[in-house]
């Protein structure tokens, strides 16, 4: 029942407020879009966070899977309309945020625009993109390197995060 539908892989962060709700929330408005249909999520991971911006609060990070008609920039365009409905505001770059969306892979495209990148260019630095990513499609290949998701999130399961479980 996917037929025509293209496969997306979104990352969700969050570490403001009540990040559990809010990656749960930006997961139903995701699939709640016109043209998008979420069809997993990963499990939900806590991780420290990365970047210039140390002294703020851990993440939690998934990650889904969507099928959707949309094309890349208006899937990107969808995510960030989420993001925004949701209440992220955009002052300190790699700063703390309320929620957090990333169009990590589309199909096998890759796509290299203004404002758009696909697959996300640090995707193959972080941890905390590439363990949800390989717990939902570890045979998935990237590719602009040719490894799969499994191969490139076993690198990175010991360091830096651990699954995350609601007090």
């Amino acid at each position: 029942h996917y037929a025509g539908m293209a496969r997306a892989f979104v990352g969700l962060g969050s570490n403001l407020g009540d990040r559990l709700a809010m990656l749960r929330e930006a997961a139903r408005q995701l699939g709640n879009a016109a043209g998008v249909r979420l069809v997993a999520c990963s499990p939900v991971y806590e991780t420290a966070p990365v970047g210039p911006v140390r002294d703020q609060p851990p993440f939690l990070n998934a990650a889904c899977e969507v099928r959707t008609t949309l094309a890349p920039r208006a899937l990107l365009e969808r995510l960030l309309r989420v993001e925004t409905a949701l209440g992220r505001t955009r002052d300190l770059p790699q700063g703390p945020r309320v929620i957090d969306l990333d169009l990590l892979l589309y199909d096998a495209r890759i796509v290299r625009e203004p404002g758009l990148q696909v697959p996300h260019p640090r995707l193959t630095e972080r941890a905390f993109v590439l363990v949800p990513l390989g717990d939902l499609a570890p045979d998935l290949v990237h590719p602009m390197t040719g490894e799969t998701l499994r191969r490139l999130a076993e690198r990175w399961r010991d360091q830096t995060i651990r699954p995350f479980a609601p007090a």
